[in-house]
């Protein structure tokens, strides 16, 4: 990005792609229309505008690896904006600025195993990590991916995880809560996979994304297998209305997390997530 960009103006890009993932979930694909931000980090996310509603923060589900300059944003129906984002199609123009925050550190979890847990859209947040990991696949040891949502119709990705399941040197465990026509896979949550997983605690990596419950107690079914909560990864959602910790609407206790997550080590997370309604 040149020097005159400045940061708080979103850089237009084009939707080139759209494809429904969910009955309320769409990925788009977005190139940009004259410069393109920096590249991102998995983890990080971009505040992407749609003109006359505004702005909201959404992670990056693409490719770390790409380079071209493009954008892959995973899209929920949850709002005003997310709404009119969602609604975009091929050929519309968005507002993008970023990335922020900080992301998954998956460089520091060389040599590691990594134990990757979606629960229902905290799949796309998980995505970079990884279609990043596969690049490189033999800087890792195990890579595992556990994923759970509510039925069958609400994976994210789904072509991509059958793929992935019959991927060498990658294990995958789809989980769904209650029973379901046609579903021949594991019923539960996504603990219960984890609590069937046998693990190296002392070489594992662990990256939880999804509702905080979800996160919470999958955290602590690793720290009884041993694993060190700073060994934990976990994404934190909260409010961002700026992006770059000015505003203060994504506040948890000590931390803006726009500027010092989303994602932030267990060991620094739990005792935030421990307090009710913070």
């Amino acid at each position: 990005m040149s020097a005159d960009l400045e940061p708080m103006v979103p850089v237009p890009y084009r939707v080139v792609g759209r494809r429904v993932e969910t009955r309320d979930s769409v990925t788009l694909h977005l190139e940009p229309v004259t410069e393109a931000l920096p590249a991102f980090r998995p983890g990080q996310f971009t505040m992407l505008y749609r003109r006359g509603v505004g702005e909201v923060a959404i992670s990056i589900s693409g490719d770390p690896t790409a380079g071209d300059g493009s954008l892959t944003q995973t899209i929920r129906d949850v709002g005003a904006v997310s709404r009119a984002l969602h609604a975009a199609g091929p050929g519309d123009v968005l507002g993008a600025r970023g990335p922020y925050g900080t992301g998954w550190g998956l460089e520091t979890a060389v040599d590691h195993d990594l134990v990757i847990v979606a629960g229902g859209v905290g799949l796309a947040p998980l995505r970079p990590v990884l279609l990043g990991a596969l690049a490189r696949r033999g800087s890792y040891r195990r890579i595992m991916l556990v994923a759970g949502a509510r039925n069958p119709s609400e994976f994210l990705f789904r072509e991509q995880l059958d793929a992935w399941s019959g991927t060498p040197g990658l294990e995958v465990e789809l989980t769904i809560d209650q029973p379901a026509e046609g579903w021949s896979g594991p019923v539960g949550f996504v603990t219960e996979s984890l609590t069937r997983l046998t693990l190296d605690p002392a070489r594992t990596v662990a990256f939880l994304c999804g509702p905080e419950p979800m996160m919470r107690f999958s955290a602590n079914v690793l720290q009884r297998k041993g694993v060190d909560p700073g060994h934990i990864r976990v994404s934190l959602e909260r409010n961002m209305k700026c992006g770059v910790g000015l505003c203060g609407h994504c506040q948890l206790g000590p931390l803006l997390v726009c500027r010092d997550g989303p994602v932030v080590d267990y060991a620094r997370a739990q005792p935030l997530l421990a307090v009710r309604e913070l």
